[in-house]
């Protein structure tokens, strides 16, 4: 399973998923490949399929930099020639008796005491120094969110020209890679479901950017021009509260934007934004993002009051498959929360509910490959989601250990890894390096003298 061809239903499937195949779409492709330029890494599974990161560090060992962060965020770190761009959400000025406009929410909200700025950074991979910082917007905001949550949990995403961030009622902006706003989009409020703040990543397909509004008031899917912000197409949706991020397809020459949420999961058309079909079968709450195994078939999970995990099969697929042979498999056990699923190559796997148990699937036919997995080491929630490089795989848990597993049918650990931070984004690999995002500090993880 280890050998050299094994990297090339994965490059097929970036393929699949890049670009139209002009010279410029080509070249821009291939660059994508070698980065980690949008959420889930450049094929969008958790896949890394030309990097190499080490796999033991801690404080004092293959620690390129550790820099300070300036606020809270749990959007994961963006990565792109030679910067990691990430968001963060400051709090500012003296704090001040809660002021609520809305409902406060209920179970584990927590009150905000501080206007905020939404900031960007773009920092340098040599030496972790700040290339520049961008205020893009400062207000109270109307929710405080979740306690384990920040105000800065969207993740940003990059063709490599500009920069698109998108920190949902504090606004969409499009930002040159010098940290100048090109142009930038106010989408109203969002009221999320018991105040337990906002999420989901905009993505990019060709010249499209695509935003998920999925919250208590009326829901929507957005295309917009992404050089122009000039918006394409405005869906209504028929949802409430999701935190998952849309996943783009290409499938029988047609491409589509697949919505992981709870009442529905769905497929549109990117073009035109006209519904293709959908798929009943999700639980509340929908945080995990789907992924697409290159075959034909689209995989979405959650975990809340019950777990649930559909395979469903693109070709023919047309209006409701809710019970139909579209449904390639259907799981109801041992399912995703907050983290998102890693295909890497011929296997799926993926963390139960918060918990650091890790099953592993194949996902054709849903067929476990063996027992779940224990990940000994992990002593808290993981709201990361799992990555893969160089045939292992990394989990990151919130208490600052990091297992790294081989890639393999027996899956045997390689290393527990630990710094002294906790963490919530999900890392990111390029090259020979790993970056992980803290509550504190961002972390580059490399071997001395690699690059």
């Amino acid at each position: 399973m280890m050998s050299p061809p094994r990297w090339l239903p994965v490059l097929g499937c970036l393929l699949a998923l890049s670009a139209p195949a002009d010279d410029a779409g080509v070249r821009a492709g291939a660059e994508a490949r070698h980065n980690w330029p949008q959420w889930r890494g450049p094929l969008a599974n958790g896949v890394a399929p030309f990097a190499n990161p080490p796999i033991h560090w801690s404080e004092t060992n293959n620690l390129r930099w550790k820099v300070p962060l300036p606020g809270k965020a749990h959007a994961s770190p963006i990565v792109f020639g030679d910067a990691i761009f990430l968001t963060a959400a400051v709090p500012v000025g003296a704090a001040q008796k809660p002021v609520y406009d809305a409902a406060p929410g209920v179970h584990d909200s927590v009150p905000v005491t501080h206007r905020h700025q939404f900031i960007v950074l773009a920092i340098s991979r040599i030496d972790g120094k700040v290339l520049w910082k961008k205020i893009l917007r400062e207000e109270w905001p109307h929710e405080g969110g979740h306690e384990t949550g920040s105000l800065a949990s969207n993740s940003p995403v990059t063709d490599g020209e500009r920069l698109y961030v998108f920190f949902g009622s504090r606004g969409l902006y499009c930002l040159d890679l010098k940290g100048e706003v090109k142009w930038s989009k106010d989408l109203g409020r969002m009221q999320t479901l018991h105040a337990h703040g906002e999420g989901s990543s905009p993505v990019l397909h060709g010249d499209a950017l695509i935003v998920c509004w999925d919250h208590e008031g009326s829901s929507f899917l957005y295309a917009f021009d992404k050089r122009t912000g000039q918006q394409r197409w405005k869906v209504a949706r028929d949802e409430k509260t999701s935190w998952s991020t849309p996943l783009v397809v290409e499938h029988e020459g047609k491409t589509q934007i697949v919505v992981s949420a709870t009442k529905r999961v769905r497929g549109y058309d990117l073009a035109t934004g006209a519904q293709l079909w959908e798929c009943a079968g999700l639980t509340d709450n929908v945080v995990s993002s789907p992924v697409y195994d290159g075959h034909g078939v689209v995989i979405a999970g959650n975990s809340y009051y019950q777990q649930a995990m559909l395979a469903i099969r693109l070709a023919g697929a047309k209006g409701d498959l809710t019970g139909t042979d579209r449904v390639a498999w259907k799981l109801n056990r041992m399912t995703p929360y907050v983290s998102s699923p890693l295909l890497y190559d011929d296997t799926l796997y993926f963390l139960r509910h918060n918990q650091n148990i890790l099953s592993r699937l194949e996902p054709a036919t849903g067929k476990p490959r063996g027992e779940a997995l224990r990940l000994e080491g992990i002593n808290d929630f993981i709201f990361a989601s799992p990555v893969g490089a160089a045939g292992r795989i990394y989990v990151t848990g919130r208490d600052g250990v990091t297992v790294v597993l081989r890639h393999d049918r027996e899956n045997v650990p390689l290393a527990v890894n630990r710094l002294d931070d906790s963490f919530s984004a999900s890392p990111a690999l390029v090259d020979r390096e790993l970056y992980l995002r803290g509550e504190r500090f961002l972390y580059c993880i490399a071997e001395p003298g690699q690059r």
